[in-house]
């Protein structure tokens, strides 16, 4: 009996120091520390946690649990919970602002005024701040950097919707003295009637829905801040000229005769409006003299095939030439393939209407309905190569330009040669077939009735 009362009193005796000592290691700051909730920054919702805790492995329970009471895993890094609009935001801001930021972002972090038992995680964890906050500055100089790229990416290919046709007509009106003038007259009138048919083919076989204007559609468009003029550049429709044109009303040269082929179309002296970014593209679609000029499409045809192949070029020879030699002439000889040259009219006219070309399009024989969207973009005035010195010294009128300044009338390129002509553009096609030119003029049909020019040839349907 007295052995089992001493049992029992040293089991009560082991318990009671078991009891004390556990009381003693156990730290009643860390109990108050636990109690106290930790708050996550709003930015870290509980989707957030859970992609956070799929990565590594770990159940979202037990990952808002280690967060929460500061056991088991590894705090978030603080940019895993920054919105992109707060970077966005913290981008603008000056250095100071940033260590403002970066130190409210750290309420994840244990308070310093409160004690911890685990100051050695802590010495490792501000250790790691410090080299975070070192790697943030870089990763911060990097961003800005990339956020000025996407800047520009997104001014030059955002598109911005605009209605089709919706271009306010800027056209200047007749001055008071002009209207008595019959001539005057008569080609305000006749522009009143180019608008009218290209407006009218437009509604007819384009949609009238919404469209979308992009850099690409006025990447043709060269733009005069002075007079306030845009031009839709169409090639072999005397552009090299109305460059010059431009030039001189820029200040850029006192006449068109000062300026050289190759400065006209590689110095870069011109600004295009696909250049500018949203609203200076919006303002002066909106407030320009937009205008173009377009020729008779199988002229404007046989013209640009006799410039690229029909003379030396280092361009459209080895890159257009080799490629529809290869493809379209039987038993070519090694020096044809070699260099390119010696092109045909019938084997350029089998590239043109090739659906599987073997070398892409150019814009000195693509359609104008592509290279200047005019039923997109509502052009005031439509001047035609073929009556090219009146148009152009009345469209000069119109906007002011100075009374000693005029469409020059030299030939740009081989002067010696004779200009394309009806005749010169008949003599051509009557080397192809009957079928090849009713294909070509299905190719060229709606610039031909967008701009109202009458069929070539007779026997064309």
């Amino acid at each position: 009996m007295m052995r089992l009362t001493c049992m029992f009193s040293f089991i009560l005796l082991f318990g009671a120091v078991g009891l004390v000592v556990f009381i003693h290691l156990q730290d009643p700051e860390e109990i108050v520390h636990q109690q106290t909730p930790v708050i996550l920054p709003k930015e870290c919702s509980w989707s957030r946690m859970s992609a956070m805790g799929h990565k590594t492995g770990h159940n979202t329970h037990q990952l808002w649990r280690g967060i929460k009471y500061n056991m088991g895993f590894q705090q978030p890094k603080k940019q895993d919970c920054v919105s992109s609009n707060n970077q966005d935001r913290r981008l603008r801001k000056n250095t100071a602002d940033r260590a403002a930021t970066v130190k409210q972002s750290n309420s994840l972090e244990p308070s310093e005024s409160v004690p911890t038992k685990l100051q050695s995680t802590d010495r490792r964890q501000s250790s790691i701040m410090f080299a975070m906050k070192d790697q943030q500055k870089g990763e911060e100089i990097n961003s800005i950097k990339l956020h000025k790229r996407r800047r520009r990416f997104i001014i030059k290919k955002s598109p911005i919707l605009i209605s089709m046709n919706s271009s306010i007509l800027n056209l200047p009106t007749l001055k008071y003295e002009d209207r008595n003038n019959s001539k005057w007259k008569s080609l305000y009138e006749i522009q009143g009637e180019r608008k009218r048919i290209m407006r009218e083919t437009c509604s007819k076989y384009k949609s009238n829905s919404r469209r979308i204007i992009t850099p690409y559609h006025v990447s043709r468009i060269f733009v005069e801040d002075k007079y306030r003029v845009l031009y839709c550049e169409v090639p072999k429709a005397g552009c090299s000229n109305w460059k010059r044109v431009l030039m001189v009303l820029n200040g850029l040269a006192s006449s068109t005769k000062d300026i050289q082929h190759n400065t006209v179309h590689y110095g870069n002296y011109l600004k295009r409006l696909d250049g500018f970014d949203h609203k200076g593209i919006y303002h002066r679609l909106s407030t320009y003299t937009k205008m173009l000029f377009i020729r008779e499409p199988f002229e404007k045809l046989v013209s640009a095939f006799r410039d690229k192949f029909e003379h030396p070029n280092n361009y459209y020879h080895p890159v257009f030439g080799k490629a529809i030699i290869a493809r379209y002439r039987v038993n070519a000889t090694k020096e044809a393939l070699r260099t390119g040259s010696g092109v045909k009219f019938k084997e350029f006219i089998q590239y043109l209407l090739d659906v599987h070309r073997p070398v892409g399009m150019d814009i000195h024989w693509d359609h104008v309905n592509r290279l200047c969207s005019p039923c997109l973009i509502d052009y005031d005035f439509v001047g035609k190569f073929e009556s090219m010195e009146e148009d152009a010294n009345f469209f000069l009128h119109l906007i002011g330009a100075p009374q000693n300044l005029t469409f020059p009338k030299f030939k740009d390129r081989h002067s010696d040669e004779e200009r394309t002509t009806t005749k010169i553009t008949q003599q051509y096609f009557a080397q192809l077939s009957p079928s090849q030119r009713q294909q070509s003029y299905d190719f060229y049909y709606m610039d031909y009735l967008m701009f109202n020019y009458s069929k070539p040839f007779e026997d064309l349907y």
